[in-house]
């Protein structure tokens, strides 16, 4: 058989009086003065210990730096003040961002440098430009260089002497290719219907 709790040990329950409806014994502050007391001293203990260290820190850096001097000395930036604009500094900046040598980190896909490459290759298949610094060669136009061919003709190249083809060779039959291999991009084609478009409204609108 169990025994009730306490029973047999002398000591009765304490007894709480409930009727007030709130606690009538005052808190026990010590405990409280306990950790505050420890925390201050913890707090004060480490401020010792960082401003010992970096005595020690600034004790050596100025041992490996030497003695101060015109060549090493603390400067306070703070009395410089912000430094004036200078328009000749900033557009030397800006030439200098602008022609900086290749290669360079594309902002895109790469469809405009290509859109800019075909573009210098059509001023050169479409215009009159000289071929050499010499100015003693001219660069025309491909329509005019089409048209130069056919009137003239290519140069025949003399006949190559050949061996007869053995037994069971054939000579090697050459096709046309069904493009001159060079196809405006998706890009450049999106442009150039873009300015057609907006050609087109222009001419709608007059």
């Amino acid at each position: 058989m169990l025994k009730p709790e306490n029973e047999g040990s002398g000591h009765e329950p304490e007894k709480i009086d409930a009727s007030a409806g709130f606690e009538k014994s005052d808190v026990k502050i010590a405990g409280i003065l306990v950790f505050i007391t420890a925390l201050s001293i913890f707090v004060v203990v480490t401020a010792i210990l960082c401003y010992g260290i970096g005595k020690v820190l600034n004790a050596r850096m100025n041992k490996e730096d030497g003695p101060a001097s015109k060549w090493a000395k603390t400067v306070d930036i703070r009395q410089l003040g912000n430094m004036p604009n200078n328009p000749e500094m900033q557009n030397k900046v800006a030439e200098l961002t602008q022609q900086f040598p290749t290669p360079r980190v594309q902002v895109d896909d790469g469809n405009q440098d290509v859109a800019d490459l075909h573009a210098r290759e059509d001023l050169l298949l479409q215009n009159y430009s000289w071929a050499d610094p010499a100015h003693t060669k001219v660069r025309i136009p491909i329509e005019r260089a089409i048209e130069l061919i056919a009137q003239r003709g290519l140069p025949v190249a003399p006949a190559v002497q050949t061996a007869p083809p053995m037994t069971g060779e054939r000579a090697p039959e050459l096709q046309a290719p069904l493009t001159n291999g060079f196809a405006r991009t998706a890009f450049e084609q999106e442009e150039a219907q873009t300015e057609a478009i907006e050609a087109r409204q222009r001419e709608e609108s007059k």
